[in-house]
């Protein structure tokens, strides 16, 4: 998911089991690339974007971003540009979950600017190994353990995207009230607020927290996640019950962009949110 709650719904099979069309797009841009005589450091400098991500694309584990046919046109020559533009096109006429959070996760790891408001759960970028399995194992129906491992090293792979963009802004605003649920008990909890402390001293990302008790709120509307792409151009990215979908539509881009900016006026700010934070766990 972010498939980043109850890890229900194909979202989060969507991370770990790779499906055969986007492995055969991934073995296209591969054949493709070692055609043109470029290695995948080499590739990715010239579309711009990091040799993990080109990776990834290739072993069918992202879901090609929009620019990438044509990027790849650029260095590959024109005729590889139209044969990825016509494999992308079949990609995003598949219907599932799954596609809409693997073409999401690729939009995140493009971010400059990626925003997140949560009133279900802890953010996926921002969960413990021990909150992830709190998560899983309340699942249902629930998974087999092979199943369990691999999702879970798929949302900690994520986490990455935290320190290998520096560059990249991450705001998050999380209720109060995902903290206090005590999920998984006390020392997950414990676990999920030093993580939390650590995290939010990174230069590049910025945490708050909204008060349980909050008389203005304007994120009644439920979760939204927000991702600025290389190009400028914003996203949204919604869930609900094993559903899920990207807002495009520069309209209501822009309504999700005002609300996001008055819940970070609405909750607490950084130092406070530390002071919170730091009283919390004291009182586990």
């Amino acid at each position: 998911m972010t498939a980043d709650q109850d890890g229900s719904g194909t979202a989060v099979c969507g991370e770990t089991e790779l499906s055969d069309s986007l492995q055969t797009f991934g073995a296209v841009l591969k054949a493709l690339r070692e055609a043109g005589g470029f290695t995948q450091e080499e590739l990715a400098a010239r579309v711009r974007y990091s040799p993990a991500y080109v990776a990834k694309i290739e072993q069918g584990r992202r879901f090609p971003p929009e620019t990438l046919p044509g990027k790849a046109g650029e260095a590959l020559g024109p005729v590889a540009g139209k044969v990825l533009a016509a494999a992308a096109k079949t990609l995003r006429r598949k219907a599932g979950l799954a596609s809409w959070f693997l073409q999401w996760a690729g939009i995140e790891e493009e971010a400059i600017t990626l925003y997140a408001y949560e009133c279900r759960a802890i953010p996926g970028l921002l969960q413990t190994e021990g909150y992830v399995r709190a998560l899983f194992d309340r699942r249902l129906p629930p998974v087999t353990e092979e199943q369990l491992e691999r999702e879970v090293a798929a949302r900690l792979d994520r986490q990455k995207l935290l320190t290998q963009r520096p560059n990249t802004a991450f705001s998050f605003v999380i209720e109060q009230a995902l903290l206090e649920r005590r999920l998984g008990g006390a020392e997950v909890t414990r676990s999920v607020i030093d993580h939390l402390l650590d995290v939010g001293s990174q230069r590049n990302v910025e945490i708050q927290v909204m008060p349980l008790q909050q008389e203005d709120h304007t994120g009644v509307d439920g979760q939204m996640y927000l991702a600025e792409r290389p190009g400028h151009q914003w996203i949204g990215y919604v869930e609900g019950q094993r559903s899920s979908s990207l807002i495009t539509a520069p309209n209501d881009v822009s309504v999700l962009l005002q609300r996001y900016g008055k819940l970070r006026s609405q909750a607490l700010d950084c130092r406070a949110t530390v002071s919170l934070l730091e009283q919390m766990r004291g009182a586990l």
